[in-house]
């Protein structure tokens, strides 16, 4: 174990990156949304990357140095804000000519406020503030006053559209974005241009989301069970996938590839948006269902799914007991390596694979594989006292990528259902709001702070050589079905007792039509 997990922390050579398994789709990166040149004569605040926005105690404790504990509708502790009323809070999001909100306040009420009102309607509010309170609505407001504000509004919402871009699938938010762009934009040239570039950027971003779930939507409604094409027909799978890949270290490789692109289209909302449920003092609105504007995140889900049946439909293919030994051990040796990379989530789906009934069943097969490094991957992932040992195997990955050296040493890919079960017990956990009415913004810097970490781990560009073919048949080839897995299981491992008996022959007359 102790090699093991020594050879994942050590430094690997960086590999060149190359383009999207999709074709022409390239992944949506989220980049800093700092903008590092002036805009016009006003410089933006320097606000720290994700990985640096929190501290070991869940949000920076120096945003704040109000000296009174309660100010304009907010509440402070050791001058870091607890709570607060939405309108307060909306109005501390908004700047003016003395003042920027910390990047770190932005991104927790962007990404929490959607709990309470819609996207859409936090826009209105804010242009709002924008146009009344800034005088941007009136054309002769000092043109001084229009070069210290103009510049921070689009820093604003630059940081809106580069952070939450599916946000703007909504059309009511386009229409408000658009608004106050364009009055901005109508002060000076350079302002043009900076809108100009953020709408842009924005416009790529959500075509490049579009494309990817035509994609996705292609691959979902061309797939076919393989019991099915085994029977229709049986000349078109005669590949198993040592035959496309023999090396397991490709194969790990690969996996990454997969992991980091579909990670890479999951947007921080949609943590928050899983869970929004309608709460006693939550009777803002009704219509939450609107809320939800894309499903990356549980096409990276059913991702997971389809590597363990994958899995389990490779060992169970083959006829003779050698050969499904000899897959067994294959895909531990692909686990290790994924191990080793940091792919945590292809790393728990092949070993759910392989503990799946049909394979974990056949005990003669089993007998003849060397498990003493499947063991130790077993007991790096073991479910007891709460993952303990994958947290502190994940907490060394990240700790590893922050120092890193080399793209590779980068790549953190987290045990994702685990990871969306700590935000749900985090949401559950804590109210939304206190007895007074206020929100609760100190469960929101938590929850924030697990988000932000999963925001730095899925810019990460894979250092790894593509190999089209074997993308191709990660992501197409045809799998068993639960029942499809049972039945080649009992027919290279005959039934042992008689509810296996009486199951086998239900599964041969509904899916074989034999008796």
């Amino acid at each position: 174990m102790r090699e093991t997990s020594e050879r994942m922390l050590c430094q690997i050579e960086e590999q060149q990156w190359k383009p999207s398994m999709y074709g022409s789709i390239t992944p949506v990166c989220f980049p800093s949304p700092l903008i590092e040149k002036p805009i016009g004569k006003e410089s933006m605040p320097q606000t720290p990357p994700f990985s640096a926005m929190f501290d070991s105690s869940g949000y920076n404790r120096n945003l704040y140095q109000s000296a009174e504990d309660s100010c304009g509708g907010l509440y402070y502790h050791d001058n870091n804000l607890l709570s607060g009323s939405l309108e307060a809070l909306i109005q501390h999001l908004v700047p003016n000519v003395d003042y920027y909100p910390d990047r770190t306040y932005i991104f927790t009420f962007l990404l929490s406020s959607r709990l309470f009102m819609h996207p859409y309607e936090l826009m209105a509010k804010v242009c709002h503030l924008c146009v009344e309170h800034q005088r941007l609505s009136d054309p002769d407001s000092d043109k001084n006053q229009m070069r210290k504000i103009a510049p921070k509004i689009l820093q604003l919402l630059t940081e809106w559209t580069e952070t939450f871009p599916y946000d703007f699938r909504d059309e009511r938010m386009m229409r408000n974005l658009k608004d106050l762009a364009h009055r901005i934009a109508s002060g000076e040239e350079t302002y043009r241009k900076n809108v100009q570039q953020m709408m842009q950027c924005l416009i790529r971003k959500l075509a490049a989301l579009s494309q990817y779930e035509e994609v996705l939507a292609k691959i979902s409604s061309t797939s076919t069970d393989r019991l099915t094409v085994l029977k229709t027909k049986p000349q078109s799978i005669q590949r198993d996938i040592i035959t496309v890949c023999n090396d397991p270290y490709t194969l790990a490789q690969q996996l990454t590839h997969i992991e980091l692109e579909r990670l890479n289209y999951i947007g921080p909302e949609e943590f928050v948006q899983a869970f929004v449920q309608k709460g006693p003092l939550d009777n803002d609105k009704s219509c939450y269902s609107e809320r939800k504007k894309t499903r990356n995140l549980e096409a990276y889900v059913e991702w997971f799914n389809r590597l363990s049946y994958l899995v389990a439909t490779e060992i169970c293919m083959p006829v003779k007991k050698k050969h499904r030994a000899r897959m067994i051990e294959y895909f531990i040796d692909v686990a290790r390596e994924c191990f080793n990379i940091g792919n945590f989530n292809s790393l728990m789906a092949i070993i759910s694979g392989m503990n799946m009934s049909p394979v974990s069943r056949l005990k003669k097969t089993w007998a003849k594989v060397k498990t003493a490094k499947f063991d130790i991957l077993e007991h790096q992932m073991d479910p007891s006292s709460n993952f303990y040992n994958y947290r502190t195997a994940l907490r060394g990955a990240a700790q590893r990528s922050l120092t890193a050296h080399s793209s590779r040493e980068k790549i953190v890919i987290p045990f994702f259902s685990l990871l969306i079960k700590d935000i749900y017990f985090l949401n559950e956990g804590c109210a939304n709001r206190l007895p007074n009415g206020h929100v609760n913004f100190e469960k929101f810097w938590e929850l924030a702070k697990q988000v932000s970490e999963f925001m730095t781990w899925k810019q990460v560009e894979c250092p790894f050589e593509r190999d089209r073919k074997i993308l191709q048949y990660l992501i197409t080839v045809p799998v068993f079905s639960e029942d499809a897995l049972y039945l080649a299981s009992y027919e290279s491992e005959g039934p042992e007792n008689h509810i296996e008996k009486d199951r086998w022959k239900s599964l041969r007359s509904s899916l074989l039509g034999r008796v």
